[in-house]
């Protein structure tokens, strides 16, 4: 077996499902291509904009597309390539992809509040809350633990920190004469698309290396950078989405298009040898020792590369604020989840073809996106790229990633802490009877305030990264909770719920199963993590509830039938 049988079949896969099982979801939900979107009626210039598909599909895969669907697979290569690709196809087509679809359509429904508004529908004004208390603590963690990777890697490799701060300059400039100057989608991208990637080359002749240019050790240079993002992300979490977010996840886009364009050609024309077993068996040695099951710990590892809680709110948060036309719904909720699909096996490749010492040392060396940039780099030179070149390239385009995934989360942040505190807060009101506090709280200057507060402790405390695991579980837990709304959705309209319901049963036992593991871990370790306890442990109980509330509601229904 050789990865372009792999990445190639795979690609032709999706291509069919968007065309099959795509075109079927519209019909199952019933899209309205004449049905006027939440970006035009509730229009206002800051969250609510008609966006081009092309600008708005960039921005909405920036936005989903960062690390996740890379490292995860590399990190559960070690229980087999095989197991890892057939879950992925499954995964995003069946799983992934129809949660993105359903998310997005379900928001643009609800004129363009968050996925957990629309819970409130289904389970009551407590299971909306609870649900978006869930969401707040997720998007947080996301906050935190981006943030310290991306401060890491301005102190690690200054040059992305140069290109980065050049990209978000550029950003506004290109949104304002798009937006306000009349430019052309086509003409503007003509012109400031080549910039991108000459800010690419620049970062790599002048890195803004802070050790070096203010003499700073470099966990005071990581400081820095915190507080630099941090302020970076309360003004793109504040600003119109047009002047700044967008555009530059539009413009980010092309430097992952290209990332994937060298990696697949790459990988076509070398051809390489999967080395890697393909199944190791129920149980496999996982790089840092002792084995594991792969129930449930493949499925929450491989995380966003098959589905993601974090894409229904990237989906109903931002995105069905902008989306034009319902006809782009397939296209951007469920095409977006298929290319991810693409990265995903393209990043599997990149390390099966290594032996599993090679394996080993590179996770535990400089980690599983230097890995893949690494891997990527190397097929690339056997077609003249120079391997030093793609190694910079790739692993600069992964970071501007890491950084979109901050700001995006940031913005989400906001929109689900004022949902959580004003109902009407999804189309940028307020009713005359909210008591001034809970309208202070509502503010998104406020709101933006308050999570960057609590994500700015979680990453200055040092125990962002100890989240982690926790983290990916509590993620596709959220997507598992998603699911579980568009199964009482279906059941209501009375259509075929089997699609929601069995992928949403086999997520809910996987992560709850990984999450009562890692609880049970962290109560016999010697010294007891207690942040990972009660976490666990909250997270264990909000899932229970929705699940108890949302068996009340189909027997209530079916009893009042």
């Amino acid at each position: 077996m050789n990865g372009a049988v792999l990445v190639l079949g795979g690609s032709l896969i999706f291509v069919a499902a968007y065309f099959i099982y795509g075109r079927y979801l519209e019909r199952l939900f019933g899209v309205d291509y004449d049905r006027v979107t939440p970006a035009h009626t509730l229009k206002d210039g800051v969250d609510f904009v008609p966006t081009a598909p092309a600008v708005l599909f960039g921005h909405h895969f920036a936005s989903i597309a960062g690390a996740g669907p890379i490292v995860g697979p590399i990190l559960a290569a070690y229980f087999g390539w095989g197991a890892v690709a057939l879950w992925i196809v499954v995964g995003c087509i069946f799983l992934g992809g129809m949660h993105d679809f359903a998310s997005l359509f379900l928001s643009i429904r609800d004129e363009g509040r968050t996925i957990g508004h629309v819970i409130e529908r289904e389970l009551g004004y407590a299971g909306r809350q609870i649900f978006l208390l869930f969401a707040w603590a997720a998007l947080v963690l996301v906050d935190a633990i981006f943030a310290r990777l991306v401060a890491q890697t301005f102190v690690s490799t200054p040059s992305v920190a140069t290109a980065s701060l050049l990209f978000i300059g550029l950003a506004p400039l290109f949104g304002w004469l798009v937006y306000r100057k009349g430019l052309s989608i086509g003409v503007g991208s003509l012109v400031f698309v080549p910039l991108i990637f000459f800010f690419v080359w620049v970062g790599t002749r002048l890195p803004l290396d802070l050790t070096v240019c203010l003499g700073l050790s470099a966990e005071a240079a990581q400081l820095f950078w915190l507080f630099v993002l941090f302020a970076y992300v309360f003004v793109a979490s504040t600003i119109p989405v047009w002047l700044l977010l967008q555009p530059r996840d539009y413009l980010n886009s092309f430097l992952l298009y290209a990332m994937m364009l060298v990696g697949f050609v790459g990988i076509l024309f070398v051809r390489p040898v999967l080395t890697m077993p393909a199944f190791e068996g129920w149980t496999a040695l996982c790089p840092t020792g002792g084995m594991e099951r792969i129930f449930p710990l493949l499925f929450v590892t491989v995380a966003c590369g098959a589905i993601s809680g974090f894409h229904s709110l990237v989906a109903s948060g931002t995105t069905s604020k902008q989306l034009a036309h319902e006809r782009h719904i397939r296209l951007i909720g469920f095409g977006s989840m298929l290319v991810e699909g693409v990265l995903a096996l393209m990043a599997l490749t990149a390390v099966a073809v290594l032996s599993r010492s090679e394996y080993v040392a590179a996770l535990q060396g400089e980690g599983a996106v230097a890995a893949f940039a690494s891997g990527l780099a190397g097929f690339a030179s056997k077609v003249g790229l120079p391997l030093a070149v793609g190694e910079t390239f790739i692993a600069l385009a992964i970071s501007a990633f890491m950084l979109t995934t901050l700001d995006t989360a940031t913005r989400l942040t906001r929109f689900t802490w004022q949902e959580l505190f004003l109902p009407g807060a999804g189309k940028g009101g307020a009713s005359a009877d909210v008591k001034p506090w809970v309208r202070f709280l509502a503010n998104r200057y406020v709101a933006t305030a308050i999570a960057i507060a609590a994500a700015g402790y979680l990453a200055l405390s040092g125990n962002a990264m100890q989240l982690w695991p926790v983290f990916g579980a509590s993620n596709q837990l959220l997507a598992a909770l998603t699911l579980l709304l568009v199964t009482l959705v279906l059941i209501r309209r009375k259509s075929n719920f089997l699609i929601a319901l069995v992928p949403m049963l086999f997520m809910m036992c996987v992560c709850v199963w990984a999450l009562v593991s890692l609880l049970g871990a962290n109560l016999r370790a010697a010294e007891t993590n207690w942040a990972l306890v009660v976490t666990s442990g909250f997270l264990l109980a909000m899932s229970f509830v929705l699940m108890v509330r949302a068996a009340m509601a189909v027997y209530g229904e079916r009893h009042a039938g």
